[in-house]
């Protein structure tokens, strides 16, 4: 039986407590999809409410702490006070389109540093956590990522980006280089919960860009904790900085880093040519 410590069971509680709205509201949602104004004002006060909840629970059990919140910004703490960040629903789209893969991200991080990370699957119950030097759990069972050893015979997962956001050549440049190198690629548009697969050795890597700090502070620090490699493209620890996420185990993170540099040094040509 995993020994949560005081921090993840306030986080979980939080999160289990949010999850139940979003469970009736996911529910709401599959209806509104015949409906001729559509889901999406409906969705958006789902996400606000959510955040609600988590941070009003939060707030009860640590009062100290500050807050980052994906919908509310940022609410200062008491001066060298930890603070939460929250992605009350990620996979905001998946839900729009009633679609069942999204979840809750609560992590905290303490003078620069994450000490504490939790993804909660409202639709499947599962929670993913971690203390720093804990190591990672899903639920109460411990956690590892994967051990394969050659891209060849690995699942990775990435995020492909869209209207209005991120680099398309340079993504369509890299996923040339992945494809024939891979046995499969992922999209399945929750970024915290690619991460937590990652931690949980279901995929063996990840690479998405153009995130936000919410979307991966507590899936980086369950990463590590399942004893993976997380970096941004350039193989340095600036993930919450620029956006960049590179995650995979011991063998594969060097490869897998090195067909993404070899996509952006050839789009980089591309665009000089």
């Amino acid at each position: 039986m995993a020994l949560r410590s005081p921090l993840i069971n306030v986080m979980d509680g939080a999160a289990r407590k949010a999850a139940r709205g979003l469970q009736r509201d996911f529910g709401e949602v599959e209806q509104l999809q015949v409906s001729k104004k559509g889901p999406a004002d409906f969705v958006s006060r789902a996400d606000r409410r959510a955040e609600q909840i988590i941070r009003e629970h939060l707030q009860f059990a640590r009062p100290n702490f500050g807050f980052l919140m994906e919908e509310s910004g940022e609410i200062p703490g008491q001066p060298g006070e930890p603070r939460f960040i929250i992605d009350p629903l990620d996979g905001t789209t998946n839900f729009l389109h009633g679609i069942p893969h999204f979840c809750i991200s609560i992590a905290v991080e303490d003078k620069g540093e994450i000490i504490a990370g939790l993804i909660h699957n409202p639709l499947n119950d599962e929670t993913f956590w971690a203390d720093k030097g804990q190591g990672a759990y899903l639920n109460d069972r411990r956690i590892r990522v994967s051990a394969r050893q050659h891209l060849s015979q690995s699942v990775v997962a990435t995020g492909i980006p869209h209207i209005a956001r991120g680099d398309h050549d340079q993504y369509l440049e890299i996923l040339t280089r992945m494809m024939p190198s891979v046995a499969g690629i992922r999209r399945m548009g929750a970024a915290a919960l690619d991460l937590a697969y990652v931690a949980a050795g279901r995929y063996d890597a990840y690479w998405e860009e153009s995130l936000h700090i919410w979307d991966v502070a507590a899936g980086i620090l369950i990463v590590h904790e399942a004893g993976g490699f997380v970096t941004d493209y350039k193989g340095a620890s600036k993930m919450t900085e620029n956006g960049e996420i590179v995650a995979a185990n011991d063998h594969l993170h060097a490869s897998f880093l090195k067909l993404i540099r070899e996509g952006r040094a050839a789009n980089r040509a591309k665009a000089k040519a």
